[in-house]
């Protein structure tokens, strides 16, 4: 590494949380699931904040119809997978990064594959199936998981840290009914930076998270706000004894 490239490249970041921090992020891995809309900022602010390696799994491809929001795609890459499309546009972003892609759809079978030993595990995608096999599977590895979705104006976030507080499953046991959501652009822009965010915090140590929290976004009022959301002794995916389970990084 490229010392003196390092400290310019981050030197506004650094200046938030020094050199320890920076270091941490670039010695960080995440997962991602998901390239779409959620995916699109996610990715594209935890590259640009220098995170070490990024895995993304995804095994759509780009449709004309992603392109009012998922900013990764773009009109040359219509009919390209997601997962390919976005490694081509973070690694010309910040070369100084890993960026691993897979082009496979995310399963009981292979999630736990998937999501191997990352230090994070941020949910990008559009269904709740999915979501709850992701907060369980993190849950079962100890990953902290940073939740969000969107529809319309409207979205919502949170971080689940094993062991100490809620899951996804405790917040919502049941999941709402399957439809497609209309969006506009802006919205998974707004949720998945605060999902970037709360990872940059997590892995830095930086302020408080959204444990115990859900952050919900009103676009058409506009409205920001946060509710206590609790751990349920009987929820599936991770009831159980109230300790905390340390974390995999070191805050």
């Amino acid at each position: 590494m490229n010392v003196e490239r390092f400290l310019d490249r981050y030197d506004r970041q650094i200046r938030l949380f020094g050199v320890e921090g920076q270091e941490k992020i670039a010695e960080s891995k995440v997962f991602i699931a998901g390239a779409g809309g959620l995916g699109s900022p996610i990715s594209f602010y935890l590259a640009a904040a220098g995170v070490g390696k990024i895995v993304i799994a995804d095994d759509d491809e780009v449709e004309i119809s992603n392109l009012n929001r998922q900013i990764l795609h773009w009109e040359r890459d219509i009919g390209k997978k997601k997962a390919v499309s976005a490694k081509e546009k973070l690694t010309e972003m910040n070369s100084e990064i890993v960026v691993e892609t897979m082009a496979e759809t995310i399963s009981e079978e292979n999630v736990s594959r998937l999501i191997g030993d990352a230090d994070l595990v941020i949910d990008a995608v559009d269904n709740f199936p999915v979501r709850y096999l992701l907060n369980e599977t993190a849950i079962k590895k100890r990953i902290p998981f940073i939740h969000g979705a969107i529809s319309g104006f409207h979205g919502q976030a949170t971080t689940v840290i094993p062991g100490e507080s809620a899951c996804l499953r405790c917040i919502f046991p049941q999941p709402p009914p399957p439809a497609p959501s209309p969006v506009v652009g802006t919205t998974p822009g707004i949720i998945g930076l605060v999902q970037a965010t709360e990872a940059i915090k997590y892995i830095t140590g930086t302020g408080e998270l959204l444990s115990g929290r859900l952050l919900i976004w009103d676009g058409l009022l506009p409205s920001l706000e946060t509710i206590e959301v609790s751990r349920d002794p009987r929820c599936p995916d991770c009831a159980g004894p109230g300790q905390i389970i340390p974390p995999r990084i070191d805050r």
